[in-house]
């Protein structure tokens, strides 16, 4: 029955997934935060989580040492990923008497600051206006103490270094200066893939057709005008859907950095097939 206001009816609200907008925070977040909004969106995790399951044992299938709450997107999480310290950098005391190095300044690091304990020691996530640095604190680390930084040894580690450097280059240079936005170029495909992606994985879960996933991502105009079996749109589409389900079961592991999804968690909680 249609809803009715002084006589009148009332069109229907879209969906929150029609809303690209919404899905703006995605063109910007790295590959542990994007994997995290692919494993909130898992309703074999939002159950575990729901059951309030606090052992370790729960939290390791999903790739991550604590459960965290699927409720908070990549800008308020700090999910507890089982390599989070191998990736982060680790801040030190500076053991070296003669040192003039820097002090160690919580509170002048940039950005908004989320200091966790994920279990072995403090976490700390440092983020502003198109960066998220990860840092974990010696428990020995006090305010006001000469530092270092230091990385865990790994296979590749000319790789490791060129991230940390990277990462390094950011904190210094948004410490003398905090941006309070920042004006990026046009998204990049790889960034536009990831909204999209994101965008057509809540409408499959919402229950919508591959023409109203299209409608949504595209516009209806275009839709109109070139949408049959064998169509460029409806094959996209297809592609992004596919490649959302790949990610949501299991696939966010690789973005995440960890290693493939255990056998025992492989083909659970699958999404139902395409309506086209």
């Amino acid at each position: 029955m249609a809803d009715l206001t002084d006589g009148q009816p009332q069109a229907a609200q879209p969906p929150p997934w029609h809303a690209s907008a919404s899905y703006l925070y995605a063109l910007h977040l790295d590959g542990p935060e994007l994997a995290w909004e692919y494993l909130r969106r898992h309703p074999g995790y939002r159950l575990a989580w729901h059951m309030q399951a606090t052992d370790a044992g729960a939290a390791r299938p999903w790739g991550l040492r604590t459960l965290e709450d699927p409720a908070l997107d990549a800008r308020e999480a700090l999910p507890h990923w089982l390599n989070a310290r191998a990736l982060a950098i680790r801040v030190v005391p500076d053991d070296n008497a003669e040192s003039d190095g820097h002090p160690f300044e919580f509170w002048r690091l940039p950005g908004r600051k989320a200091l966790q304990h994920d279990g072995q020691g403090l976490v700390l996530a440092a983020r502003w206006p198109g960066s998220c640095t990860r840092m974990v604190l010696a428990p020995e680390l006090q305010d006001g103490m000469p530092h270092a930084f230091a990385m865990r040894a790994c296979r590749e580690p000319r790789v490791r270094y060129r991230d940390m450097a990277a990462d390094l280059d950011r904190l210094a240079a948004a410490s003398r200066c905090e941006p309070l936005a920042v004006a990026r170029p046009r998204p990049s495909p790889g960034a536009l893939q990831a909204l999209h992606t994101l965008q057509a994985l809540d409408a499959t879960q919402a229950g919508a057709s591959l023409r109203e996933i299209a409608e949504g991502l595209f516009g209806s105009t275009e839709v109109a005008a070139d949408w049959h079996a064998d169509s460029a749109v409806r094959a996209r589409v297809r592609r992004l859907v596919a490649r959302s389900r790949a990610l949501l079961n299991g696939g966010y592991r690789e973005l995440a950095g960890l290693g493939p999804l255990p056998a025992a968690q492989q083909g659970r909680n699958s999404l139902t097939p395409d309506r086209p």
